[in-house]
């Protein structure tokens, strides 16, 4: 199959604070965020063109942005009027949008305090994260090895870059096993969340999800978490052992890509896709059409 390259299409990207053709939305080779991180982004849905949650993602930005040492150069109004303008510009109806902050190539060091801040957005026609197949039998799920890092040994609480670095390494790992993605553990071995996405696990009619100390309490996860109690369900959060799974009945992930996705396994234990997180996905569909 070919690939579709992300640098090659038609259309536009929103790009310091100018519309430009897609193909020349470029950075430099040296630039601070390839080399040393200091990049932070969001991923947002555009259902029948209307932008879901455009005011949670864009105050999540720039607060990512404040974690790593910068602010944005430009105001949550304009952020917000960019979003909206980029998607007007690529006739975006049900979609995804990459609004992109990243420290420029005036320094090559570590430090790099003098460097431009720039920030671009994005937008194209994108379909479920997951295929329908997989969504309706579950997905499949690998432990990583890999572990997400504590709060004191970098900002876990910003949607930095490269804080996705294990995330790739694992879900890479997950895929060539012929798995559908990996479930990550937290740096104290309680079970965190999938590579890009939420966890929540339902035991005997309540729902319980990993505290988000050390990774992003996701602004799907918050709002699932509404639904739920809205049905009157109990939702806990708490430190999960990787060794309750075998009290748990149904298990999803929830993301802006994922949505509200089921799983059907987890290294070698299965489990059913239930009612609770069928009426979640129902739940969450019309939630967004809202």
């Amino acid at each position: 199959m070919t690939l579709l390259s992300f640098d090659d299409r038609d259309g536009f990207i929103w790009f310091n604070g100018k519309m430009v053709a897609w193909r020349d939305a470029k950075v430099h080779v040296l630039t601070h965020g390839l080399h040393y991180g200091s990049c932070v982004f969001e991923g947002v849905r555009v259902y029948n063109g209307k932008i879901f949650k455009l005011r949670e993602h864009t105050e999540r930005l720039i607060n990512s942005g404040k974690l790593l040492g910068f602010d944005l150069p430009y105001s949550l109004e304009q952020l917000e009027t960019a979003t909206k303008e980029t998607i007007a510009k690529q006739n975006i109806v049900n979609g995804y949008i990459r609004p992109v902050a990243w420290r420029g190539s005036e320094m090559m060091a570590v430090s790099a305090q003098r460097n431009k801040i720039h920030v671009a957005i994005a937008s194209w026609e994108w379909p479920s994260y997951f295929s329908k197949e997989a969504r309706e039998r579950g997905l499949r799920l690998q432990m990583s090895k890999w572990a997400r890092p504590a709060p004191n040994t970098i900002p876990t609480a910003s949607k930095a870059a490269g804080l996705y670095m294990i995330c790739t390494l694992s879900k890479h790992a997950a895929e060539n096993e012929g798995f559908d993605d990996a479930l990550m553990l937290d740096y104290r071995g309680f079970l965190a969340e999938a590579t890009g996405a939420n966890l929540f696990l339902i035991m005997d009619g309540k729902i319980h999800t990993p505290t988000p100390d050390c990774f992003l309490d996701g602004i799907t996860r918050r709002t699932v978490m509404d639904l739920a109690r809205a049905r009157g369900i109990e939702v806990i959060e708490r430190h999960i052992k990787p060794e309750e799974l075998k009290n748990v009945q149904e298990v999803f992930l929830t993301g802006t890509a994922a949505e509200v996705t089921p799983i059907g396994q987890i290294g070698e234990q299965k489990f059913t896709v239930g009612s609770i997180t069928k009426q979640l996905m129902v739940d969450y569909s019309l939630c967004v059409l809202q």
